[in-house]
């Protein structure tokens, strides 16, 4: 019998990861699923999904969660998704070095640690997919998001990295980077916002408040943005093709704003850049 393809999905307590790791079960996937909470570990396993804890922010625990998903495999693991983290909002000039630091941890030193301890296993075995859920700000700049976008440019600086030297190893890495979506990423953004930044002595202030009601509403066009089963149709591409992309844009803002900033004179597009504040 025909062992399932294995596939490890971190933060699936919601979002994108939640859809993923249930879509990609019910595709007949052996999926091991990430969260941090009790709560959320119970609701995937009730679904099937063989859930674990694990915090990107904890080295220790994905030491753990590595150990835990060799031994359940025998050592066998075909893809790995990295997913989640968070977004602190700030203008660069009022972000204490703490919050960068922090954002750096979540999206990026344990998405980096996590990796390299899944690349033995799937060298052992000559294959493997990673494909790592970035974001159009990793590839163009946003006011007032400086430091999510340094984390998710130098996500991706890191992947493609690891993808030429992964070149004959029979493991691909690919990036996703989803344009806007429904989600409570923006809403959650506003504690981030409220814990680090003095929004109140801030000469930005006034873009604050104005961010703050955009991020309750959901973000600009919430109603008309498109679901995290948008993410899952490339990941399937990422997961399944023989010539699996380095690059999959998701939504329409995305695509336009890899476009606009091949196309425009660089002074014309970074003006653009600046008017989304």
């Amino acid at each position: 019998m025909t062992q399932p393809r294995t596939i490890l999905v971190t933060s699936a307590s919601s979002g994108i990861g939640a859809h993923c790791a249930r879509a990609l079960k019910a595709e007949g996937w052996r999926v091991f699923a990430t969260a941090r909470r009790d709560a959320d570990i119970a609701a995937l396993t009730a679904d099937g999904v063989e859930a674990l804890p694990m915090d990107y922010r904890d080295q220790a625990s994905i030491a753990r969660l590595v150990d835990e998903v060799a031994a359940r495999t025998g050592g066998r693991l075909d893809a790995l998704f990295n997913n989640g983290g968070y977004s602190q909002v700030g203008a660069v000039e009022d972000l204490p070095v703490e919050a960068l630091r922090e954002q750096f941890e979540a999206n990026f030193f344990g998405w980096h640690e996590l990796t390299r301890r899944v690349i033995p296993l799937m060298r052992a075995q000559g294959h493997g997919r990673i494909v790592s859920v970035s974001s159009i700000l990793g590839l163009v700049p946003m006011p007032y998001r400086g430091a999510y976008v340094a984390s998710k440019h130098a996500l991706e600086g890191l992947m493609l990295c690891l993808r030429a030297e992964m070149q004959g190893s029979g493991i691909h890495v690919s990036l996703i980077e989803p344009g806007p979506l429904k989600s409570r990423f923006g809403v959650n953004g506003i504690s981030w916002l409220s814990e680090r930044i003095d929004s109140e002595n801030s000469v930005h202030r006034a873009q604050y408040e104005a961010q703050m009601r955009r991020m309750l509403a959901g973000g600009s066009g919430s109603s008309r943005k498109r679901g995290p089963e948008a993410v899952h149709a490339v990941l399937r591409h990422a997961l399944l093709s023989s010539r699996p992309r380095p690059h999959y844009f998701v939504t329409w803002q995305a695509r336009l704003g890899v476009a606009l900033k091949r196309v425009l004179p660089a002074a014309l597009f970074y003006r653009l850049v600046a008017s989304t504040s």
